[in-house]
């Protein structure tokens, strides 16, 4: 199964995904300068990559990734103002 929708960040929109894996969900919200990943996706390859990557942590559902906080990040997103803790509502605005 595939989810996919756009959420309307000010004037600019993130992509949302989840597909449905064997035992858990992977989540992925995606904008013009970054992305927001579950604990599937695997931030030392978005490093190598040089990717304003954020990592977040026990979510199933693209709401509860909504309210989730930021668990780990890459060098490139915290350049674009993103810390450890901060809320993904936040994140999305500086991403979108």
């Amino acid at each position: 199964m595939l989810k996919y929708k756009k959420i309307k960040v000010g004037k600019n929109y993130i992509e949302a995904v989840l597909v449905k894996l064997q035992s858990k969900n992977l989540i992925l919200f995606r904008g013009r300068k970054g992305y927001v990943m579950c604990g599937y996706l695997n931030l030392t390859v978005a490093e190598k990559f040089k990717d304003a990557a954020v990592k977040i942590v026990g979510v199933s559902k693209i709401k509860e990734a909504l309210n989730a906080t930021v668990h780990s990040c890459s060098f490139p997103a915290r350049k674009l103002g993103i810390h450890k803790g901060q809320p993904i509502k936040e994140v999305l605005k500086l991403i979108a």
